[in-house]
């Protein structure tokens, strides 16, 4: 039944290759987010608790899936039982769009990337206008960082219905994005599995050396300080464990078959039980590991942006009221304030609509996560440090190390069904596949480089996997368990590794993990209804600032066929197998 196959090198590259995949953007610009918004240090007491009953039981399911049945996520489930061939299509489907948007990222990634060497970054100033008299008016609305962000890198359309025009230097950013991608993926394991090793390890080496200066920088400690102080009451709200539970579910890429592909590639006898800890262990701790720079890059930002306000503050109340120089100082502003408004309080009215109120709390509490964070805050922070294009190629270069690994394993859940065809490989050859693959993927991903493009990709970013995940690794489980037979499968793996499956694996496949996923679908499907009109984000160049507006009819019927496409993929195979066996025993017995 086994088929033969390429084999990892040895297993120390499936660990890589796992890591490289499992560990990526979402560590670096989710993980800190969530632990700002739900209790800072008190985030971890629920994100451990979900990484034991939910993350390393089914990192431990897809592994060894993927290792017993020696397929990809279609032919993997489909000899499991002919009725869940649904559940790798559907996989794939998922696989397929992640894959379309995603490498979007790295080529945001390269753009920045290649600016990366101008000095001063083209994001540190406003431009000038076109007469050269002043800034660019949109510029001085809203910040330089954001202003290349929105308009010099996306040029970005006032709303989703403006659709644009293709941005051509995006348009080939993302070329070469994709050309990077199938050069890593042109001999299959033979060469992805000496690119892991890069993508794997490159972005710790840069996170040590943003780590060492980040700690370093001054105004950090405030950022750790405002990290690690637990906030033991967000414990209480349901959101903290939901949001720990997902960031769980989606930093180790369950369900989108890429862990099953690259578990088909081991050596039968590999123990994918120690791997799937060491997997889970190390994408966790890269997680808390990420924040601690996030942080200290967070504090630094917080404290400059809050020392220039008290600086600007201080500047205008000299001028305004002919104080002398040094006798106004940030230790004694509150009380001058005081002293000012009593003494000349007409002129102090008039002045005080332009006296910000500045809060070192406030600047700490501004919660952002996604592109916001990777391509505005981090671009915002890396233009103040000293030698700031020297930590701005390492920091786009870790960018783009994550983002490759990540669409790697993205590509290895759609190349890997495939392959396993006999009609297709026997037609054409794998670098064919693979280069067919990644054209069909690089044309449909120019939808994100026109003007709109940033909205459609927040679409398939907030719709195109959630709903289908959850469905797609919740039958996983059940058909391990009640299809397939636990017993059955826990003979499978003393077969493979030589030890009998623990109690834990047993009591987390069998009932809390498939609850837990039940949970999380039943929230976020309510969620979804309770919302209403879905919304979005657009930037308004004439306010400089992002505005909310609602998502047209035609938007909100992709985002239906976004969700349905895939999830109803489990359902219709199921249904056409039993109609295909059906009709065979009709004709066997009209034969007959």
């Amino acid at each position: 039944m086994e088929k033969a196959r390429p084999l990892w090198d040895n297993p120390l590259q499936f660990v890589f290759a796992c890591i490289s995949y499992a560990v990526g953007l979402g560590n670096v610009w989710r993980f800190p987010y969530l632990c700002q918004m739900y209790g800072g240090g008190g985030f971890l007491i629920p994100y451990i608790i979900m990484l034991i009953v939910e993350g390393m039981p089914l990192l431990y399911l897809e592994l060894a899936v993927g290792q017993r049945m020696r397929k990809g996520s279609i032919g993997a489930w489909k000899i499991i039982s002919p009725y869940l061939c649904g559940v790798g299509v559907a996989s794939v489907v998922v696989s397929f769009f992640l894959s379309m948007y995603y490498n979007v990222i790295n080529a945001w990634a390269f753009w920045y990337l290649f600016h990366s060497f101008q000095d001063p970054l083209p994001w540190a100033i406003c431009p000038l206008n076109s007469n050269r008299t002043g800034y660019e008016e949109e510029c001085e609305k809203t910040s330089s960082t954001q202003y290349f962000w929105y308009r010099q890198t996306l040029n970005i359309s006032p709303s989703l219905e403006t659709s644009g025009t293709v941005q051509w230097e995006q348009a080939l950013c993302l070329t070469l994005a994709w050309l990077v991608v199938y050069l890593c993926i042109l001999r299959g394991t033979a060469s992805t599995g000496k690119v892991v090793y890069v993508t794997a390890s490159l972005p710790y080496c840069v996170l040590l050396i943003y780590l060492i200066r980040g700690l370093t920088l001054h105004g950090a400690v405030n950022g750790l300080i405002y990290m690690f102080t637990p906030k033991l009451e967000q414990l209480l709200n349901p959101k903290t464990w939901i949001s720990a539970a997902t960031q769980i579910f989606f930093s180790l890429g369950l369900g989108f078959g890429s862990l099953i592909a690259y578990a088909s590639y081991n050596d039968p006898s590999n123990n994918c039980e120690r791997h799937a800890i060491i997997v889970s262990l190390i994408n966790s701790t890269t997680s808390i590991f990420a924040s601690i720079v996030t942080f200290s890059i967070y504090g630094f930002k917080a404290t400059f942006n809050y020392e220039s306000c008290i600086n600007k503050v201080i500047l205008l109340l000299m001028n305004t009221f002919d104080l002398e120089e040094g006798s106004l100082t940030a230790d004694n502003l509150s009380e001058m304030k005081d002293y000012l408004m009593a003494t000349h309080p007409q002129e102090y009215a008039q002045l005080s609509p332009h006296l910000k109120n500045c809060s070192l709390e406030a600047e700490l509490d501004t919660a952002v996560q996604g592109t916001g964070l990777a391509f505005i805050v981090y671009s915002e922070a890396i233009k103040n440090m000293e030698v700031s294009q020297l930590y701005s190629v390492l920091y786009f270069a870790m960018l783009l190390m994550l983002g490759i690994g990540s669409m790697l394993g993205n590509t290895a859940a759609i190349l890997t069904p495939l392959t396993d065809s006999k009609a297709i490989t026997s037609r054409f050859s794998k670098e064919v596949i693979s280069g067919f693959v990644c054209f069909v993927n690089c044309i449909i991903g120019l939808i994100f480089t026109m003007e709109a493009g940033n909205y459609w990709f927040d679409i398939f970013n907030d719709y195109a996997a959630t709903l289908s995940l959850l469905l797609i690794v919740l039958v996983e489980t059940i058909a391990v368990c009640y299809i397939y037979g636990l017993r059955r499968f826990e003979k499978d793996l003393h077969t493979m590794i030589g030890c009998k499956l623990n109690w834990y694996w047993k009591a987390m496949w069998a009932f809390a993990s498939p609850l837990l996923i039940i949970s999380l679908f039943i929230f976020y499907l309510t969620d979804y209804i309770l919302t209403g009109t879905l919304q979005y984000q657009a930037w308004d160049g004439t306010q400089g600032q992002l505005v909310t507006r609602d998502y047209p009819s035609y938007a909100l019927a992709v985002i239906g066929l976004l969700v349905a496409s895939s999830t109803m993929c489990i359902p219709l195979g199921a249904l056409l197998t039993f109609i295909r066996k059906r009709l065979k025993r009709e004709r066997v017995s009209t034969v007959a």
